[in-house]
């Protein structure tokens, strides 16, 4: 396996620093004003994203995007994490870069004009309905949302919440059951449903965010959306999620890894520069120095983790890449939970306000753990996969 850049992304990623750095990091003050408040700015510095060629790295050349692949769009995403804004200025933000995806992949040709261009084009956002309050997110079969289907059009009832980025979608994709005799995973089917009422921004830790920045909770009484909404195969709805989850675990964890290293890099101008009395920094102190050497090699070793994943995805396939898959979700999200903490334990009151970034990233991706299968399910599937093979090496059945 060979991670190094290729001559074309050794020149793409300064290209993406700087356009960071110029552009999008100083908008960063604004977070406290909201998303409404800062999108006429972020707009613009989409636009021009578009203009100089780095608009939608994870999308194909032929749809308009640059055409990156698993593991040259990782690399990317590393970069894009460093700031919250980093991925919606690009236009790859989630959850719109999985349903990108789904849409570029599945969607009729109606849908496309309807749905996936406007997400092409950055004009409209969407959002993904899966999980539900009543019932373990850990368990995706166990659905209450359902889709009657009464001949005309598809009847929606259902609750689903944590839905991110639905204040102010155009759509989300609602994972509905709509065949409840099948199978347990042929029971659900992705259908497109207009967004059209207002929602509930449910509080992250007192902040409830708003537009793109934000988890909403919807309800669905009676909502009717044509048969035609209906994405892919009726009855393969899990089979849709599972291929939207492993590229997108991917660039979850390349960006886990940009937050790793802005925190990281905080930490260490902070010990380097904070004096706890004249002529003494804090890096002076054994503790301070333990948590920089371990915060480094934990990131090293995360990153190649999750290059390794992405390489095997490109090269092998998704389905090898399963595995690997649940090593970098769990390993990777604890490890930057760790460095963004010693991040903020090292600046000490300062780290707790929103004068520095960390408190940003402390809120918002403490759901690591949990978003996209909590960390003790992807434990459970490294574990059970291991034991399965020692047992067939044993000749147990």
């Amino acid at each position: 396996m060979d991670f190094s850049p290729s001559p074309v992304m050794q020149a793409l990623l300064p290209k993406v620093r700087s356009f960071l750095d110029e552009h999008v990091m100083p908008l960063e003050a604004g977070l406290a004003r909201g998303f409404w408040a800062l999108q006429p700015e972020l707009d613009h510095v989409r636009a021009r994203a578009k203009q100089v060629g780095l608009w939608q790295p994870q999308v194909r050349r032929e749809a308009g995007g640059m055409g990156l692949s698993v593991l040259e769009h990782g690399m990317v995403s590393e970069v894009l994490g460093r700031t919250p804004l980093g991925h919606y200025a690009l236009g790859c933000q989630a959850p719109d870069a999985g349903n990108l995806e789904l849409l570029l992949e599945y969607a009729t040709d109606d849908q496309r004009e309807s749905f996936l261009r406007p997400l092409l084009d950055g004009t409209a956002r969407s959002a993904f309905g899966m999980t539900e309050p009543e019932h373990a997110g850990s368990n995706p079969v166990w659905l209450s949302t359902r889709a009657d289907d009464d001949g005309a059009a598809w009847v929606l009832h259902g609750h689903k919440w944590f839905t991110t980025a639905v204040d102010g979608a155009a759509f989300v994709i609602v994972m509905a059951v709509t065949d409840p005799d099948a199978a347990p995973h042929e029971r659900a089917s992705m259908i497109v449903v207009p967004t059209e009422t207002p929602v509930r921004n449910i509080p992250i830790m007192g902040e409830a965010g708003e537009g793109w920045l934000s988890h909403g909770e919807i309800r669905l009484h009676g909502a009717r959306v044509p048969k035609a909404n209906l994405l892919g195969p009726r009855g393969r709805g899990f089979a849709l999620a599972q291929a939207r989850l492993g590229p997108g675990r991917i660039h979850h964890c390349m960006r886990w890894l940009g937050v790793c290293e802005r925190s990281f890099e905080a930490l260490v101008h902070r010990a380097a520069t904070r004096e706890l009395a004249p002529g003494r920094t804090l890096g002076e102190q054994q503790t301070v120095q333990t948590w920089i050497a371990d915060a480094r090699a934990e990131i090293d070793a995360a990153r190649l983790l999750v290059l390794r994943a992405a390489w095997t995805i490109d090269h092998e396939g998704l389905e090898r890449a399963r595995e690997q898959i649940s090593l970098i979700k769990f390993f990777t999200a604890d490890v930057m939970l760790r460095v963004i903490d010693r991040a903020l334990q090292a600046h000490g009151a300062a780290g707790m306000t929103d004068e520095v970034v960390l408190s940003h990233f402390y809120r918002h991706e403490r759901g690591a753990r949990i978003y996209d299968g909590p960390d003790e399910v992807h434990r459970a599937v490294v574990a059970k996969r291991i034991l399965s093979q020692a047992r067939r090496e044993a000749g147990q059945p």
